[in-house]
């Protein structure tokens, strides 16, 4: 029975078994549990000759004890548990709101280190490890808190409204079905915004395919492939940022894995959409055009347009084309933003650091009366706290990783499941299975990121699989 309860619960057992010390005086201090057979060590206080938990090391060689499986497995259960109730259970059985995420991984979090302590192990041990996991994302942090800065400052330097303005005048009904899936892909690659390109870009070609009785299923299609098209190639994308940070690669090396498989699908679904143009073709209005004059002239009411505008996007191709450090040249990219606006656009100094800070607003350009709101839509986003959801549900993600790569749980559950897979194909198509069983569990890409990418790591190095391939 004791043998059965001390992996589990050591600090109750040491109620039972007397923990003595060893006889070696040159080990004065250290305690073990001959009597459990366990290789926890304990280091006495050299005052009070007290025990006190050395971090998990062999009584002989000192060396990073192996966790056992079940041990390894317990957090990762408790996750799933809570996982489980507070996104399904409870919505769809109980008819209460679902649990947010970042309470469901700060509570497994504490259920993780309750259960380390447990089992014997110190809280600076387990806080060292959060912090070490948190120090890895720091720099990842830092690009997606620049992210909402490129946003804002984009904007209110008239380099975003000028790409949009240009775009929408250059549609073709002919073409509408391959502008839909051109223009939210460059739009989501500017943005880093797959939402936000289908809810502004993506609205305002809706109602042009609608006027002009286009096919609007086929027009939707097409917006969303876009849209996601460049949000996952946007080197501003959260979810592309959140992928490299979690597999540990940079940003550009995980966008140029991702062009293998991206590039080609691009190309056949535009030839796609642009054939549809000619199989399905829209019944052309005489007004389906003229929607778009409203929307077009408030822009140009909002900004001045001119080809210096695409100076702050070329710095940051520039610096992707170089693989330069992201953060500086995103840093430079949102100083000349700030310029720009300064220079060419009306607003204040004050409206531009308050859109760096809070996001850009429609309601600074006070010589505008009555912007429509699907311009208002298109243009209120950015900012310093853009991206607060994204970064603290990735902070929650990680500490709860960072508590239980304590005990390496993740790596060993995996090598406890996979252990008999011996070559990279099937590593790749379980990696796979368990992105998208996560996904559907979780609903969230931020928390699916993290646990595959860091459940899967160490076996996907130990078959020298690249790192990109995981990303």
């Amino acid at each position: 029975m004791l043998h059965w309860l001390s992996p589990w619960c050591p600090w109750i057992v040491d109620g039972l078994v007397y923990a003595k010390p060893l006889a070696d005086s040159r080990n004065h201090g250290i305690w073990d549990r001959n009597d459990l057979g366990g290789d926890n060590i304990w280091r006495g206080n050299q005052t009070t000759g007290k025990p006190t938990l050395a971090s998990n090391q062999s009584s002989t060689t000192g060396t990073v004890r192996e966790t056992p499986f079940a041990q390894a497995l317990f957090p990762v259960l408790v996750l799933a548990v809570l996982i489980v109730y507070g996104l399904i259970v409870r919505p769809l059985y109980f008819g209460q709101t679902q649990l947010p995420l970042e309470i469901i991984f700060i509570l497994a979090a504490s259920i993780a280190v309750i259960h380390q302590l447990l089992l014997g192990y110190r809280w600076l041990d387990i806080q060292g490890s959060i912090v070490a996991k948190l120090s890895m994302a720091m720099p990842a942090f830092l690009i997606l808190f620049s992210i909402g800065l490129i946003i804002a400052s984009w904007i209110i330097c008239g380099t975003i409204p000028m790409l949009v303005y240009w775009g929408l005048r250059l549609i073709n009904p002919d073409w509408i079905y391959l502008v839909a899936f051109v223009a939210p892909m460059i739009f989501s690659t500017l943005t880093g915004t797959s939402w936000g390109s289908v809810g502004t870009i993506g609205v305002v070609l809706i109602g042009i395919a609608g006027a002009l009785e286009a096919n609007l299923g086929i027009t939707a299609g097409a917006i969303i492939g876009g849209a996601y098209f460049g949000d996952k190639m946007s080197p501003l994308s959260d979810t592309t940022i959140l992928a490299s940070m979690a597999t540990e690669i940079s940003v550009y090396e995980h966008i140029h894995s991702m062009m293998f498989t991206t590039i080609p699908s691009t190309l056949i679904a535009g030839i796609v959409y642009g054939v549809l143009g000619f199989l399905y073709p829209p019944a052309i209005s005489g007004d389906a055009m003229n929607q778009l004059q409203p929307f077009l002239a408030t822009l140009q009411s909002l900004f001045s347009f001119n080809l210096l505008l695409l100076l702050p996007p070329a710095i940051v191709l520039w610096g992707s084309l170089r693989k330069l450090p992201t953060v500086p040249v995103l840093m430079l990219s949102v100083i000349v933003a700030c310029l720009l606006a300064f220079l060419f656009q009306g607003y204040s100094v004050a409206n531009i650091f308050q859109s760096v800070y809070k996001g850009f607003d429609t309601a600074m350009a006070t010589w505008v009366d009555g912007v429509p709101k699907n311009v208002s839509v298109l243009l209120n986003r950015g900012g310093l706290y853009a991206l607060n959801d994204a970064i603290i549900t990735a902070f929650m993600v990680f500490i709860f990783i960072g508590a239980i790569d304590n005990i390496r749980a993740m790596p060993t559950v995996v090598n406890g499941l996979l252990g008999s897979v011996k070559s990279q194909r099937p590593t790749i198509v379980f990696g796979l299975l368990a992105t998208a069983f996560t996904n559907a569990m979780t609903s969230n890409q931020y928390a699916t990121t993290f646990i595959v990418g860091d459940a899967f790591k160490s076996k996907f190095d130990e078959l020298k699989i690249p790192r990109k391939v995981l990303s």
